[in-house]
């Protein structure tokens, strides 16, 4: 009875350290739109560890890659911006060409300083004319 015992609460305290690491781990959320002029894209981080640390985003639809240059989160929060309008780039979004968006899909992706993925999500674009 002792063995089934500690293997029982062996097992709880797995699983709850397994929810615990989960509930704290970073993610994303990608938005895009594809215009016929025009692509725009948003990679937007949270839960980021460290929560001020230093991270990059980079974006990819087809054989088209872009990364961001740094920026620390706040909050473990960090956004990133990648766009062909000249404006949207002169407000800090990193330039990408107008046919960047291929096949009406984005993977965007959180790195950290380490350069390691911290969360990536492939997501539909809107599409709009």
């Amino acid at each position: 009875m002792g063995v089934k015992l500690g293997t029982a609460v062996t097992t709880v305290v797995a699983l709850l350290l397994g929810m615990v690491l989960t509930a704290d781990a970073a993610n994303v959320r990608v938005r895009c739109e594809k215009r016929a002029d025009r692509s725009k894209i948003s990679v937007d981080g949270n839960d980021l560890v460290p929560a001020n640390g230093q991270f990059t985003a980079r974006a990819t639809s087809g054989g088209n890659t872009a990364r961001s240059g740094a920026q620390t989160a706040v909050a473990g929060e960090a956004e990133f911006d990648f766009d062909s309008n000249a404006n949207d780039v002169a407000a800090g979004a990193t330039r990408i060409s107008a046919s960047f968006i291929q096949g009406n899909t984005v993977l965007g992706e959180i790195i950290n300083a380490q350069n390691t993925v911290v969360a990536s999500a492939t997501v539909s674009c809107r599409v709009k004319n």
